[in-house]
């Protein structure tokens, strides 16, 4: 009897643990996105091993029925491999599209888009403005790409720009647990493509013959380091829709993008180095100026945009003498250079080329002839050490600071702001306590600074250590800038109207980036994530930023009065109202101020 119970209790636990294996199968074949094969592969397996051991390994000895458990495993993990996600390039359109669009004619030769479904807007995707920067190019001025033959189909999106790659199923993770808008799917069984060849740019335009209209170009973020520019949240489809020309591109990132060394200043006709990824925008720019009119937009009614890096790169362009006349407007969002000392995203040439001589050390390689022959591979590792804009002399002369101070500054006016959460993913995992809060404060703010910062936010409790660390986060590393910039910006009689974002909402919130969908208008239509309020709000701020592209001002018809900055440290709060409201964090700016003087 006892046997029987036994035998019987062994049966059930070997169901359950089959279960389970198909349980923990199935999620991993979903969230590594591998092939459908993959799927039927492993569901006869599972099935056959069943069928298998109901009618021979239960009889069987317990070391075959060991054997067998571990014949299983070795051969779900082959299956695992042989079905990993293939490298597939992005669509321009998501989904169906309505059809191939007309051929364009561009300087160097013609190209065919895609429409949307409903073909009210154009996408063309993957147009070159440069040559591959591989070889002999990398670390290279940028230079024009070549003409080419026949007609360009423009319908799929060009690699990302090279840069370390996690699996698959990190970025599942990243949307369940940060974005909370994962979507289950056999459609999307492939990673996308990376590559040094990316200097390719993408145009989305209202359908059909246009002329003269405005311009929005959009760099990407990703802290000059990752990034791509097919992103829904900053997708210009909704802009396009509403009478503008959207453009965003590619740019080399990390090492390939912001390395520094000075046989490069030597072979350099123009004595630079370090700016590469700046180069690359700056070409760009300077596309749109020779071929947007072939799509129907204005050339002298462009404006510049950015969030991240990309919005760090912005602030750059705005004082480099070689963007000067490609842009007439300015869009900052959650970052700049311009304070006294950027908190990021900057460095000056001296810092450029230690940490490129260190690089070559690391590799141990002693000539740039040595370093362009490793493969990309080899050398995406140092990009966390190249992901700084450079005063080289050229691109930029001086720093933004500097050139702000004489009053040199490309753009006539600007629209920027910051989110409240903006330091929440940045120190998910490093959050203070009331043990090593008072710690934080002391290595990020020198004497007496730091009892001035600790006065100002006092905390009794975790909670408020965590909280109040948060802020300081946020304000040092994120909105300072901004208040930087904008001071500037009245310094030079520039208009300046800055933003606050604290809307909340059951995805990203006023987290770091999480105001782009509600600024492009891409709030997903059937989106649980977001209610009525929030896309009232995305309307409201889409229109307000039209306004601006078109105008240079963003005020409108039926729509709360946003006044440019009069010194007197007011921003636009974007919430479950529009309200203009006293800036946050004024008190520790004047800290900043004070500290950064020295």
């Amino acid at each position: 009897m006892k046997e029987k119970n036994s035998k019987k209790r062994g049966r059930v636990f070997w169901r359950i643990l089959l279960i389970v294996i198909a349980l923990v199968m199935a999620a991993v074949l979903e969230l590594n996105k591998h092939t459908i094969l993959g799927w039927i592969l492993i569901g006869v397996i599972l099935l056959g091993f069943a069928v298998l051991r109901i009618k021979k390994l239960d009889a069987a000895a317990r070391g075959i029925r060991f054997l067998s458990w571990c014949g299983l495993f070795l051969v779900l993990a082959g299956i695992l491999w042989m079905t990993w996600p293939p490298v597939k390039a992005v669509p321009a359109v998501k989904g169906k599209t309505g059809g191939i669009t007309g051929v364009v004619s561009t300087k160097k030769g013609d190209v065919t888009g895609v429409y949307t479904e409903d073909r009210a807007v154009e996408v063309y995707t993957g147009i070159p403005y440069a040559k591959p920067p591989v070889g002999e190019l990398r670390w290279k001025e940028p230079q024009p790409a070549e003409a080419w033959e026949g007609v360009l189909a423009a319908d799929h999106f060009a690699p990302m720009s090279m840069q370390t790659t996690r699996l698959p199923i990190y970025n599942s993770l990243a949307q369940i647990i940060g974005y909370h808008d994962y979507k289950i799917s056999l459609l999307d069984n492939h990673r996308p493509p990376v590559s040094e060849d990316s200097l390719y740019l993408n145009i989305w335009k209202p359908a059909g013959e246009t002329g003269g209209l405005p311009v929005l170009v959009y760099i990407h973020g990703g802290s000059l380091q990752t990034g791509q520019p097919w992103y829904e949240d900053y997708s210009g489809e909704a802009l396009a829709r509403d009478g503008v020309i959207v453009v965003n591109m590619g740019y080399r990132l990390g090492i390939f993008g912001f390395f520094a060394d000075n046989e490069l200043i030597n072979e350099s006709e123009n004595g630079s180095t370090g700016n590469y990824g700046l180069l690359d925008q700056i070409m760009a720019l300077q596309w749109v100026q020779d071929n947007i009119s072939a799509f129907g937009g204005d050339p002298d009614n462009v404006t510049l945009a950015g969030e991240s890096a990309g919005s760090a790169c912005v602030t750059a362009l705005c004082t480099s003498p070689l963007a000067k006349g490609l842009f007439r407007r300015a869009v900052g969002e959650s970052s700049t250079v311009t304070a006294q000392k950027p908190a990021h995203s900057f460095r000056l040439l001296k810092d450029a080329l230690e940490a490129g001589a260190a690089t070559k050390s690391r590799l141990k390689v002693g000539t740039l002839a040595e370093l362009r022959a490793l493969p990309a591979e080899k050398l995406v590792g140092e990009l966390a050490r190249h992901h700084h804009m450079t005063v080289d002399g050229y691109v930029l002369p001086e720093t933004p600071y500097e050139a702000y101070q004489k009053g040199i500054h490309n753009e006539e006016a600007q629209l920027h702001g910051f989110n409240k959460d903006e330091a929440a993913p940045f120190i998910l995992f490093s959050q203070a306590n009331l043990k090593n809060y008072e710690e934080k404060i002391k290595r990020s703010f020198k004497e007496p600074y730091a009892a001035q910062v600790l006065s100002l936010f006092p905390a009794s409790t975790d909670r408020e250590a965590r909280e109040q660390w948060a802020r300081i986060y946020s304000a040092v590393l994120f909105t300072y800038g901004h208040y930087c910039w904008e001071r500037q910006a009245l310094e030079n009689r520039i208009p300046s109207y800055v933003y606050y974002f604290v809307k909340e909402n059951g995805r990203l919130s006023a987290w770091h980036s999480g105001e782009e969908v509600y600024l492009y208008g891409n709030i997903p239509a059937d989106s649980a994530l977001y209610d009525d309020k929030d896309r009232a709000l995305s309307r409201a701020m889409k229109q307000y930023y039209l306004n601006f592209i078109k105008y240079g001002d963003p005020n409108g018809e039926g729509l709360p009065e946003w006044p440019a900055s009069s010194g007197k440290d007011e921003v636009m709060v974007f919430g479950d109202e529009l309200s203009l409201e006293a800036a946050p964090y004024i008190e520790l700016y004047k800290i900043l101020d004070e500290m950064y003087a020295e």
